[in-house]
């Protein structure tokens, strides 16, 4: 990936990047749902284990992106499935869906985050 286009995408500038090695898509709130209904994915909430336990989408696996085991964590998730990865608001994620793209996942990312998923009445577990 070229040094603009890694700038937008730790800046949370860049939505809807084509997918492919080290790229992600960055999904609105209906899209990622579609998506995670009809594909099998695995769902990631890179957030902290505190927002974690406050409320996240159904099958969600906690992977905080601020742990120093991020990447080895990571590591682990199936390479045959697509990884839905979200945080609060869009940042954190788009950061780790680089990570991962880079990592050889293929990777779709919540572009507003659990804040985006919450405003458009989306269901959350506890």
């Amino acid at each position: 990936m070229n040094i603009i286009k890694r700038i937008f995408v730790a800046l949370g500038l860049c939505t809807g990047v084509a997918a492919s090695a080290g790229e992600f898509t960055s999904l609105s709130v209906v899209e990622f749902s579609a998506a995670i209904k009809k594909d099998s994915v695995v769902i990631v909430d890179v957030r902290t284990p505190a927002e974690y336990k406050s409320g996240y989408i159904a099958g969600a696996t906690n992977i905080d992106i601020k742990s120093a085991e991020f990447n080895t964590e990571a590591a682990k998730l199936d390479k045959n499935k697509k990884i839905a990865i979200y945080c609060r608001s869009g940042k954190r994620s788009k950061m780790a869906a680089n990570v991962l793209a880079e990592m050889g996942y293929q990777v779709i990312e919540l572009n507003s985050g659990i804040m985006g998923w919450q405003n458009a009445s989306m269901p959350i577990e506890k």
